[in-house]
Order: C-alpha cells, then sequence, then structure tokens
C-alpha cells in the first residue's frame, strides 16, 4: 500500500531514541513514510533505530534516516514532497522551519521549542526527602539538558530556609561522573560549546 504521506521529524540530541520513537510511531500507524534527521551530536541512535525498523519488517522507503547539519534540516523543511515536519528543538531554528514552510509548500509544521518549567512549592508543603529528590531532579536530570527542565524554583517563604537547605545538600551529594557508569547521578554535557554556554550562564 502507498504511504498517505511524507513526515520529516527533526528530533533533539538530548532523547534521541525517545523523540524519534514518539514521533515516528503515530505517523507510522497512520500510514505515512518518516524521514528522521537526528541532531549532528547523537546520529548513531536514529540509524541503528532505522536497522531495527529493517529488521521488524518495514519495507524499504518506508522509515529513512538522514544525518547532516543545518542544511540538511533546510532541505527537510523546503521540500516539496515532505507534506509536514515535526520539529524540537531551539526557538531560533523552529521559526526558520516556519520560514521555510511559507516560502515552499505550505507544509504543516508542528513545533515544540521547550522552555523553563517552574516547580512550586507552597506553603503547607510538607518539605520531606521525596520533595527534596524531585526538586533537585527535576532540575539536573540529564545534566539539566531538557527542555522540561524546572530551572525555576517557587519558594513560599515561610517554607523558604528548610527547601533552601535541604536542596543545597542534595545537589552537593551528586555523584558527577562518567554517563555510561550506572552509579553516576550526573553526566557530562553534550559539547564543549554546550559546556561553554552553560559556563557562560553560571
Amino acid at each position: 500500500k502507498e504511504p498517505i504521506g511524507v513526515v520529516g521529524l527533526v528530533v533533539p540530541w538530548n532523547f534521541p531514541l525517545l523523540m524519534a520513537a514518539w514521533k515516528a510511531a503515530p505517523a507510522l500507524a497512520a500510514g505515512c513514510s518518516v524521514i528522521l534527521k537526528p541532531a549532528e551530536q547523537s546520529p548513531l541512535t536514529a540509524i541503528k533505530l532505522a536497522e531495527l525498523t529493517k529488521e521488524a519488517g518495514i519495507p524499504d522507503g518506508v522509515f529513512n534516516v538522514i544525518t547532516g547539519f543545518g542544511d540538511t534540516g533546510e532541505a527537510i523543511g523546503r521540500h516539496p514532497d515532505i507534506d509536514a515536519v515535526s520539529f524540537t528543538g531551539s526557538t531560533e531554528v523552529g521559526a526558520l522551519f516556519m520560514r521555510y514552510s511559507g516560502e515552499s509548500n505550505l507544509k504543516t509544521i508542528g513545533l515544540e521549542m521547550g522552555g523553563k518549567s517552574p516547580f512550586i512549592v507552597l506553603d503547607d508543603a510538607d518539605i520531606n526527602d521525596d520533595l527534596i529528590e524531585n526538586a533537585a531532579m527535576s532540575a539536573y536530570w540529564n545534566g539539566g539538558q531538557n527542555c522540561s527542565a524546572n530551572m525555576r524554583q517557587i519558594i513560599h517563604e515561610k517554607v523558604k530556609d528548610d527547601f533552601l537547605h535541604k536542596v543545597l545538600e542534595k545537589t552537593k551529594s551528586l555523584k558527577v561522573g562518567n554517563p555510561l557508569d550506572p552509579t553516576s547521578e550526573m553526566g557530562s554535557m553534550i559539547s564543549e560549546d554546550h559546556f561553554n554556554t552553560v559556563n557562560g550562564y553560571i
């Protein structure tokens, strides 16, 4: 059966397998062909996923991976035979995909461009170990390299001192180390550029 459409999927480096699976599964289930463009920092996950789809019996040409840099994403955004693009990444690049659509075939563009989610603790909160664990890990899980990280923690003044003391103790206890070591709680930054960006914030 011929696919009913072609969907371009552009996924970020911080969750390369999850994002690809979350985007590809519904597109494939709807009868579309998929062109997956992974971030240049994490292409091997997408290539392995393509191997697995072939092994699972998905016909050639239905699940495709194209690696590359920004010009590859632009080609996906502008190609007249691609009917829709689902993009997760920066606001700057998301705006480019809107422009590519407007300058080509007016394809549908789905954008998820991150944010800075708040972690809110009200005055009646029990400042217990579970709350502190969640507060710390919501900010530092995956090295803080995710769009849903709780980078703003808004704490009622009544519980602020207790919260601050406990969350600082928790963050000081996090084991920073090799991301391949199962005992590490925080691994490395994805790249030297990203490290420098984060260092700049500090």
